[in-house]
């Protein structure tokens, strides 16, 4: 099957030089040229393998690798100019699963592709993934169908409260700031997103009958942001 790569570079020279490399390899590209773009395409796409480059405009490539790491394990290739011990141990924190230093060979390049994608194919092969959760208190969540029930009673969650919600229960115990959220969930930097996720939290509580004070899946880490406390069963 024709694996399909997301390539974010805003350097237009380089970023044709790896996407007709990628081409002639029998690869499908799509090509970003700004942090919020990759992140757009990459949620509305779905992608074998992620090339980023770190300094990008909207939003910065350390950014994107962590949204991307949020939502998927797919192999994730950092390809940037900054040498910096310290970027690098940043970039492998954020979960990347490869550092490539620009100028890079391209033969070095391809190489490092195909084996990240032979490593997420055998991952695919091993990993049986649960396509439901259930947890105490009646909560369930079914993600191939983006439907959550509460006591067998479906919840009618708008896209933005599900992918809330979404974020927070894959990463049970993980506090998210407001303006995480507000990055990851609309896509967007402003300084203003914070109040709009606020009256999103709110409302999700009040749907998953949750309350601030004695809370069975959403807690509230005063000062930092909330984080999900269900408990699978």
């Amino acid at each position: 099957m024709q694996a399909h790569i997301l390539l974010v570079e805003d350097d237009p020279e380089i970023a044709r030089v790896v996407r007709d490399m990628l081409l002639r390899e029998n690869y499908k590209v799509t090509w970003a040229t700004t942090g919020l773009e990759g992140w757009e395409d990459f949620q509305e796409n779905s992608y074998d393998l992620v090339l980023v480059d770190l300094m990008l405009p909207e939003m910065d490539g350390f950014t994107l690798c962590k949204n991307i790491r949020w939502k998927s394990d797919i192999p994730l290739i950092i390809i940037s100019a900054r040498k910096e011990d310290e970027d690098k141990v940043t970039g492998l924190h954020l979960g990347a699963d490869d550092y490539v230093a620009k100028p890079f060979s391209l033969v070095e390049l391809k190489a490092r592709v195909a084996s990240q994608l032979r490593r997420w194919r055998r991952y695919q092969g091993k990993e049986e993934r649960a396509n439901t959760s259930t947890y105490l208190h009646g909560l369930k969540i079914d993600w191939d169908q983006r439907q959550v029930t509460l006591e067998d009673v479906k919840i009618p969650l708008t896209s933005k409260e599900y992918d809330l919600l979404e974020l927070l229960a894959k990463h049970p115990g993980q506090t998210f700031s407001k303006t995480e959220l507000y990055e990851y969930v609309w896509k967007q930097i402003e300084a203003d997103g914070v109040p709009t996720v606020t009256v999103h939290i709110k409302a999700l509580r009040e749907k998953l009958n949750d309350p601030v004070k004695i809370p069975k899946f959403i807690q509230t880490d005063w000062g930092k942001g909330y984080r999900f406390i269900g408990e699978l069963l």
